[in-house]
């Protein structure tokens, strides 16, 4: 039965499309090879077209913050997908969001986001010990380098605030000086009036003894 259903159908593919059946079926898989190719390219083509709409759509308008403090810089490292990512040099924060791949988790600056990063780009350094705002000791090349990459946080990024100096860059020696000034003042007094007074008293009774020693 099978055979003649075969015997059949290969005279019917002859007769309605005139090729032998091995010609037939050659044709038959090679527009589905065809056809499974064209859709695996439209189809990988969409998949990659979502992802770029995606990070084509247009970042949230910068938030001022105002004064910060360090502290409260380090949440906008880039680990928290919905804060922007912000980053400080000399003491101006910037919001570096356009800029994600480069400071953001993975990129190659990421360290820098969250910190005021001044003395590091100075010195193009990635040490810890770096990653501060204190400029100081720094050579005039050094310096040139943080002004240049100043100008380009100016000109790209928008200002969104400043970083709050912390009490002990404001200068504690003042407050200290004072009261041992006062102290020193204090003491000094009543080492400046008594041998004076003490003198005075000493001269006076010793001619009154001398006078009596006399008489």
């Amino acid at each position: 039965m099978a055979l003649q259903l075969w015997e059949a159908l290969k005279e019917a593919i002859t007769v309605y499309t005139g090729l032998s059946p091995a010609t037939f079926f050659t044709v038959i898989a090679l527009a589905l090879a065809v056809y499974h190719v064209a859709s695996g390219l439209f189809g990988s083509s969409d998949q990659h077209q979502r992802p770029r709409e995606e990070e084509s759509q247009p970042l949230p308008p910068p938030v001022q913050l105002g004064e910060i403090t360090e502290e409260e810089l380090k949440q906008y490292d880039g680990t928290d997908p919905k804060k922007p990512l912000l980053m400080a040099i000399k003491g101006q924060i910037y919001d570096v969001s356009l800029s994600r791949m480069f400071y953001g988790p993975g990129g190659p600056y990421a360290l820098f986001a969250g910190k005021d990063a001044s003395r590091a780009l100075a010195k193009m350094s990635f040490e810890d010990k770096d990653l501060t705002g204190d400029v100081s000791g720094l050579g005039p090349f050094e310096l040139e380098a943080l002004q240049d990459w100043e100008y380009k946080f100016m000109s790209k990024y928008v200002k969104v605030g400043t970083v709050k100096k912390s009490v002990s860059e404001t200068g504690d020696g003042a407050p200290t000086s004072e009261p041992t000034e006062s102290t020193d003042r204090d003491v000094a007094k009543p080492a400046e009036d008594g041998p004076s007074e003490t003198a005075a008293v000493k001269t006076e009774e010793t001619p009154s003894g001398a006078d009596v020693a006399k008489e």
